[in-house]
């Protein structure tokens, strides 16, 4: 295939654009039709320029390689909600948590809470699919705005992945931009303690007006999970386990079959006569709720591998799509004109920030995000004299962030899935991924905060 000029790359992003935006958000459809068709688009036009079909399933291949890990782990998340609402675990904490919260203090409550969470596990994805669920049904119950609560939820495990020495894609922006990974998460706090302390007023704002909400309606939910489920403090256990394979530095996959064999086990525990049958069900299909209370039902009836089949088949087309896009370098193109431009460290740090923001979009992959603009940007941080720290910290407040407010991106769509809100409706209240790309580009116009490299005049 011959090597395309920057207006072609420029005329297929933007095409993309508009075919994705307009399908999802102007007209709400589900993503994954228009991602198929936009894929399709583009092994076509690829085509036509001269690819070969080898060179085009090599760059589907590649690009799916990416995610073969993340998909697994999606599918035994899958299988843990599934568990761990059947043997009690989500609804003992729903229970604690009703005692335990105030109602005047809720919504701020969740997200300080996810934040604590994220930061001891170092992960986004499993603080929301546990912790997170539990709370979402919380307030619920409670009437608050469900798009308000996943957004505190959200914005809290999104805060923890990216402060904890334990994240995958800390540890990655950290590792492409050449840093030390403990001065990396000590330099991001210039952009993040302030994204969380103005997010923590914000969620104070608009959420922290519950005193008396509905409680006689809590009392009567506390009642029916009472009745319903195992209610106990045995519920900890699995948490306390991730804890621990968390700060032994116990990799995802495993972490996540561990708890999953511990919640099967207290299901036999509690239950001896559960058939084998109903298990292989149960983890499959997921968890039906049948209590006297709709509301419940509709809350905790939720989980199973086939509840994640959606996910991973967008996670599988849009990254078919960025391996296209990679394989003939039309990203790389689109960047290549910008980057010679680029003299200061605020026209810098500011294409940095729009680089990985773009990667979302149209790839919609949370580490390409951070790789792509990683590996375009490396040499003019390098050249202005800015020390691989400023590059980490961009990389991060600029790309693994904000793949949660793309609905066709991989943790936008998960988070969905997961806690049944779509996107566009918790993205306004997603305020820490919303903040932190707007410190950062702060921090590269006025100075605060920004890093230089020690043999660097400035």
């Amino acid at each position: 295939m011959k090597k395309i000029g920057f207006t072609e790359a420029i005329i297929v992003l933007l095409l993309m654009l508009i075919i994705l935006g307009t399908s999802v958000i102007h007209l709400g459809l589900s993503p994954q039709i228009p991602v198929l068709f936009t894929v399709g688009l583009i092994v076509f036009w690829a085509k036509i320029r001269g690819a070969s079909w080898d060179d085009i399933h090599d760059g589907i291949k590649e690009g799916i390689g990416t995610a073969i890990i993340p998909i697994f782990i999606f599918l035994l998340i899958g299988a843990l909600i599934a568990v761990w609402i059947k043997a009690g675990i989500i609804p003992s904490i729903m229970v604690l948590g009703f005692k335990l919260i105030s109602g005047s203090f809720f919504v701020p409550s969740v997200f300080i809470v996810c934040s604590l969470i994220g930061v001891s596990i170092g992960s986004g994805f499993t603080t929301i699919s546990t912790i997170g669920i539990a709370l979402l049904g919380m307030g619920i119950t409670m009437h608050v705005n469900d798009a308000l609560i996943a957004g505190a939820i959200l914005s809290g495990a999104i805060f923890g992945d990216k402060m904890s020495p334990l994240s995958d894609s800390t540890n990655l922006a950290s590792a492409v931009a050449g840093s030390d990974l403990f001065k990396h998460i000590k330099n991001m706090m210039w952009t993040t303690i302030p994204a969380w302390i103005i997010s923590l007023i914000l969620f104070w704002i608009l959420g922290g007006h519950h005193e008396s909400l509905a409680a006689n309606h809590v009392a009567k939910t506390v009642a029916v999970l009472n009745h319903s489920f195992t209610i106990s403090w045995w519920a900890a256990l699995p948490i306390i386990l991730m804890f621990a394979c968390a700060w032994l530095k116990i990799p995802a996959i495993p972490t996540l079959f561990i708890n999953i064999f511990t919640a099967v086990i207290m299901i036999f525990c509690s239950q001896p006569h559960y058939s084998l049958k109903a298990l292989v069900n149960l983890i499959t299909d997921g968890f039906v709720a049948h209590t006297s209370d709709q509301s419940v039902n509709a809350l905790l009836s939720r989980g199973g591998i086939s509840s994640m089949m959606g996910t991973v088949s967008l996670i599988v087309m849009t990254l078919s799509l960025g391996g296209v896009l990679m394989k003939f370098h039309v990203i790389q193109t689109a960047l290549n004109p910008l980057i010679k431009h680029l003299m200061n460290p605020g026209r810098l740090i500011t294409a940095t920030i729009l680089s990985g923001i773009g990667v979302n979009v149209f790839i919609g992959e949370q580490y390409l995000s951070v790789i792509l603009p990683g590996r375009a940007f490396k040499e003019p941080f390098f050249k202005l004299g800015l020390d691989p720290l400023a590059l980490s910290r961009v990389l991060e407040d600029g790309g693994s962030v904000i793949n949660y407010l793309i609905p066709w991106g991989v943790a936008g769509s998960f988070a969905a899935a997961t806690l049944n809100v779509p996107v566009l409706h918790f993205l306004p209240f997603t305020f820490f991924s919303l903040l932190s790309p707007l410190f950062s580009i702060a921090s590269g116009w006025t100075g605060i905060g920004l890093k230089w490299a020690q043999h660097s005049n400035k």
